[in-house]
């Protein structure tokens, strides 16, 4: 098939003049080049796209693919996630991973912690805070952990984000809203342990390859998945496969959050443990990194033996089959036609 790949690349926008912080969730050139090198090593015609504004101008001269290989996070807004694939929506170009509406759900965690909590899906206590008068509606046991309502690679979490009273809570809620522009994600803090489930399917065909718990090094923030510690992995975090009772029913959440929610081909889930030792829902990423060596997915692929050409692999092969893709040769000659 000929494959376009869709992303955003850091330098890009660094050198259009965002910030370090700005830029955090998007890829390096060694993310694109690896799938990019997948794709071509399954057969594959590639071809860079690049980011939402690069995919409006090809679209609107006449470039078509058999299928885009879509990993761009967008800039603003709650809908960032959603902007490529709403695009090719429109014009009716089959891609990888969610659609529109369940990426938008899920970067607002809220809104998504909402929906799992209407599924019967077991999630800590929360509250979103829009601004400050909405503090004194936070109806949580302390101590409480808050982070900003749509961001990933957990930025905006930091040693400060496990509140514990009132005016800690102000504090941090303040800082937060300052900073990032957006709600704050209030919700019960959780003493046990932290796992990260990757899944790969679709619906009914929908799998986790397996549960893998986080675990903090003498050198990392304690009791905190941080920023910091996210950064500086190598050192401050120790990544365990694991399979045990807890990792089972981690397992069976993380599926039951995936389906309900109606995400795609793959990603990852997040959970965490209460002081009872029962299994919560944290959040879902279901656009998931994809950088060769130090994304979550891809450290759990290589722990239990998959290579990363075969994750692309298989997430190209979930994409074909829900969107009925048998040749791509086909596909091919009707766009040449038009």
């Amino acid at each position: 098939m000929r494959i376009g790949i869709t992303y955003d690349l850091r330098e890009d926008y660094l050198r259009e003049g965002y910030s370090e912080e700005e830029t955090a969730e998007f890829d390096s050139p060694e993310t694109i080049s690896a799938i990019e090198s997948s794709l071509k090593s399954i057969g594959h015609r590639t071809e860079r796209i690049g980011h939402v504004r690069s995919l409006v101008h090809a679209l609107a001269r006449g470039d078509r693919w058999d299928l885009v290989f879509n990993i761009a996070e967008g800039l603003t807004g709650y809908g960032r996630e959603a902007q490529v694939p709403a695009l090719l929506d429109a014009f009716g170009v089959p891609y990888t991973f969610s659609d529109p509406l369940v990426l938008s759900i899920a970067l607002h965690k809220g809104m998504a912690k909402r929906v799992v909590r209407d599924l019967g899906i077991p999630t800590p206590d929360f509250a979103v805070v829009d601004n400050i008068s909405d503090i004194a509606n936070v109806d949580c046991l302390f101590p409480l952990f808050i982070k900003p309502v749509a961001e990933g690679t957990s930025k905006g979490i930091s040693m400060t984000s496990k509140v514990h009273n009132q005016a800690e809570l102000r504090s941090g809620c303040m800082k937060l809203l300052e900073r990032f522009r957006q709600p704050v994600l209030v919700e019960a803090f959780l003493p046990g342990r932290e796992f990260t489930v990757g899944i790969v399917g679709t619906g009914g065909d929908a799998a986790a390859l397996g549960t893998m718990e986080v675990l903090l090094q003498g050198e990392a923030e304690p009791e905190i998945y941080s920023f910091a510690n996210k950064k500086d992995y190598e050192t401050r975090v120790c990544y365990r496969l694991i399979d045990d009772a807890q990792a089972a029913t981690a397992a069976r959440i993380a599926l039951d959050v995936w389906k309900g929610l109606g995400c795609r081909d793959a990603g990852r889930v997040d959970l965490r443990c209460d002081g009872d030792g029962r299994v919560n829902f944290l959040e879902v990423n279901p656009l998931a990194g994809l950088h060769p060596e130090h994304s979550d997915i891809v450290i759990l692929c290589r722990k239990i033996g998959i290579p990363y050409a075969t994750l692309i692999e298989r997430i190209v092969a979930s994409a074909m089959e829900r969107s009925n893709i048998k040749d791509g040769s086909e596909r091919g000659r009707l766009y040449a036609a038009s």
